[in-house]
């Protein structure tokens, strides 16, 4: 199980991220650029559960490239990754967090956070990423 407190502290660990809160939540950026969010149910989006019950709270929205990531993403059948309708056309997932293990919420927290990075600094953050890879590989030999 994860936390918010969790999806700030893989954040954080990110280049240039800032917290701030947005609409009353806890928002991560990146060069202005929102990543990740909490994303509590709206009146309209319980009234489109119906008599089905949400996934529980808490939740959290996280970024991706495209609508075609979205659906990669969504077809994996991940626990605890899911959408709304409000989220229709929009190329983002949200994250049960009571589900979700931390390991699949490190990966979409960086994979948000490289959909909205600058390239350059997306393309830096990924070379350092592929060098300390390559060097933990290098020493367990």
């Amino acid at each position: 199980m994860a936390t918010v407190d969790d999806v700030a502290q893989v954040a954080a660990e990110l280049p240039e991220v800032t917290e701030a809160a947005r609409h009353g939540n806890r928002t991560w950026s990146v060069r202005g650029k929102a990543f990740a969010w909490e994303r509590p149910y709206s009146k309209a989006d319980l009234r489109r559960f119906g008599d089905e019950a949400p996934p529980a709270e808490p939740i959290v929205a996280v970024r991706l490239a495209d609508l075609h990531e979205k659906e990669a993403v969504l077809g994996a059948g991940t626990k605890g990754f899911f959408t709304i309708p409000h989220f229709d056309g929009y190329a983002a997932v949200l994250l049960q967090l009571t589900t979700v293990t931390k390991r699949a919420l490190r990966e979409a927290i960086v994979d948000g956070w490289l959909a909205c990075a600058p390239r350059p600094l997306a393309d830096e953050y990924a070379a350092h990423t592929r060098a300390r890879r390559a060097r933990r590989g290098r020493v367990g030999r």
